[in-house]
């Protein structure tokens, strides 16, 4: 299985292009291409308050990260830890 390709979700790692929202908001309505529609809209972070351990958690739980081989998949959730968001 081969990863899309970038810009990623600086939250969740999500591949940008395949947000249906086309990326979250900044406040001034542009779209942000640091962010997905999931995890930022309107400037601030849709769950401000969620840990890393829990995105990774959240993460772990969607059905395209089960249909990954296990090395893959846990080179992702492991990976999100560098994401801007965790590094702020």
């Amino acid at each position: 299985m081969e990863m899309p390709p970038g810009p990623f979700c600086q939250s969740c790692g999500m591949p940008l292009m395949m947000d249906e929202a086309a990326g979250g908001t900044e406040i001034d309505g542009s779209h942000s291409s640091d962010y997905c529609s999931h995890c930022y809209m309107n400037g601030a972070f849709t769950q401000p308050n969620l840990t890393l351990a829990q995105m990774q958690a959240r993460l772990d739980g969607i059905p395209e990260f089960q249909a990954m081989p296990e090395p893959m998949r846990q080179e992702v959730i492991a990976g999100i830890a560098h994401l801007q968001r965790w590094n702020a």
